[in-house]
This record gives C-alpha cells, structure tokens and sequence, in this order.
C-alpha cells in the first residue's frame, strides 16, 4: 500500500519526527521549503505539519489533496481554521507539549518582572551600582499576593500550581468555569474580569487569540489595575493593546510586564524596548529540545492518527 505523504515546515527536531517518518513518506528540508516552494508543490501531500508559516487560504488552496494540517504548537490562530474546514480539511493542534514549559515561561517572566532583574543587570552590566534600600529600586514579593489567571486551561492551571508554592493565592477568570470538584482540588476562585483586573497583583494571560479576547487588555483595563500590580503575557500578543501598555508602563499606571509574545512581532517598538520596567523574551515559552520535541511527537502523532487509523485527534476545526 502506497504511503501517504507528509510535509514538515519550519526548524523542529528529527528526534521528535521519528514515528512519523516510520509511517510515512515525509519531506522535512527547511532550507529548501520556503513559501513558495510549499505552494508549488504542497498539492503532492496528504498531510502538512506547520510551524513557522502561515496557513492561510493562499495555501489551504494550494493544498488541494491535503486531508489535515496540524500545527507545530498549541496555538493555530495562524490557520484559517474555517476555511480548512470548508475544504474538508481537519486541523488539529499540540496542547499537551506545550503545557509545562510555556508555564515554565510564564513563571521566569514573573518573578524576573516582580524583582526587577532587567534593570538590576542593566545597571551592574553597566558598571554602576544601587542601594536596595531605597524604596523605588525595590522588587515585590510574592508571599499572600493574589495571581490572577486570564484563562485557566491546561497551561493556566501549571502556573497556579507554580505560583501556590511561592505563597500566592490564585483567582481566575475563564470563559468557562471549572466545575467546582475541579477549582477545590486546584485550590483557585472564579472572579468576574473586572475583579480580577482590580484585585491581582501580578496578572497572566493564558487565553487563545478570538475576537473576543483581541486587544481585551487595553487602556481602560490599566486604568483598573492597581498602580503595584505586574502583567504577564507568554500566549499571544494580540491580547494586550500594546501601544495601551506602552503608555500604561511609563505613566505607572501598572508597574511592570514580561512579555514573550508581541501584537507586533517580530518588530519591537523602541518606546517599549527603552523601558526599564519590562521584561522580554523572542516568544520563546517553548524553546527548549524537550519541549519542541515532545511538541513534534505530539503533532506527529495528530498526523498519524488520522492519515492512518482515521481518527482525528486534538481537532480544533470540528
């Protein structure tokens, strides 16, 4: 029986493409796999695992024989899930990879953010010093403050988890409420958005990019958060107006942010790169081997489930 075929986009690791390879005929090259060679000949494959382009309908066009696409990530609001699906197309996405090192992210950007270490290593690096007595070189500590998680999935959940052994206390806000069994055993509250907003010290933001969640923290939600509270964001960067959070950080109407993802990235405004108050990373929440191949295993395994047994696993387009 003829092998079905599957194209691997963007840079993953091999080690996490094994099985694939073990079922079927896959092109993994990514110094030849530029857009346009993916458009030329993307109507030779079955199935397209996709990182680091987008699958818009230019290509779910070109992908005329394609029965699935799977994301290289949790996160597909770079497909045009929709129209995939008008084309009978599944798409599905890697939610279990991404878990524990995104969480991981979240919680360095917070504790980086809260001390102050951008600025602490600005000023050493610089050859200068400061007395931490003074009050405005002082950081926050997290023992009794309150977390509040916007969006409490998978990922949410590990970073309460994370921040309860720090001392925090946890409150949520999420389209859709754990049931009760759940919030007692992850010992978190449900809150409204706007007593989450006006009662957290540090926020982070765990919630999929949808029109309704687009640009939902902006410049009136600053104005409610307390002037001490920090924000986190390590989903997506549509989330927070940034041009709001510019103006929010160097007025102190919050204290702080870290950030691993960006409305506008790859392209960082200088106003927020000037900021001593704000702590970035390259969207890199899973930038380690053993998340990136554990995240290839998973979608390589999204792929095989359908192609070969025909069952769709982790569809998002259902």
């Amino acid at each position: 029986m003829k092998k079905a075929k599957v194209l691997v986009t963007g840079i993953i690791p091999e080690a996490g493409l094994l099985e694939l390879k073990k079922n079927f005929d896959v092109t993994y090259d990514p110094e030849k796999e530029t857009r346009s060679w993916v458009l030329e000949h993307l109507s030779e494959y079955d199935g397209l695992l996709i990182m680091g382009m987008k699958g818009d309908r230019e290509l779910i066009d070109a992908g005329t024989n394609l029965k699935i696409i799977t994301a290289n990530g949790v996160g597909f609001d770079h497909i045009d899930i929709e129209y995939a699906k008008s084309k009978g197309i599944v798409v599905s996405n890697c939610p279990q990879g991404v878990r524990v090192p995104t969480a991981e992210m979240t919680f360095t950007l917070l504790l980086a953010t809260v001390r102050h270490l951008h600025f602490y290593d600005k000023v050493v690096r610089s050859g200068n010093w400061i007395d931490v007595s003074e009050p405005q070189y002082m950081g926050m500590s997290l023992q009794d403050k309150i977390l509040g998680v916007y969006g409490m999935g998978r990922i949410g959940s590990q970073v309460a988890k994370f921040a309860q052994v720090f001392g925090m206390k946890v409150i949520y806000n999420d389209a859709h409420r754990l049931d009760s069994d759940l919030e007692q055993k992850l010992d978190v509250k449900y809150v409204d958005f706007d007593t989450l907003v006006k009662t957290a010290d540090v926020i982070t933001l765990h919630a999929p990019a949808l029109p309704s969640t687009e640009g939902i923290f902006n410049a009136d939600i600053f104005d409610k958060m307390k002037d001490t509270a920090y924000i986190i964001n390590a989903a997506r960067g549509v989330l927070i107006k940034q041009d709001d959070l510019i103006e929010a950080l160097k007025n102190g109407k919050i204290a702080g942010a870290g950030l691993d993802v960006f409305e506008t990235e790859p392209n960082i405004p200088q106003a927020l790169r000037d900021l001593d108050n704000v702590v970035m990373t390259p969207h890199a929440g899973t930038g380690t081997l053993e998340a990136r191949t554990a995240i290839a295993a998973e979608a390589s395994q999204n792929l095989i489930s359908y192609l070969r047994d025909n069952q769709p696993r982790n569809q998002v387009n259902k």
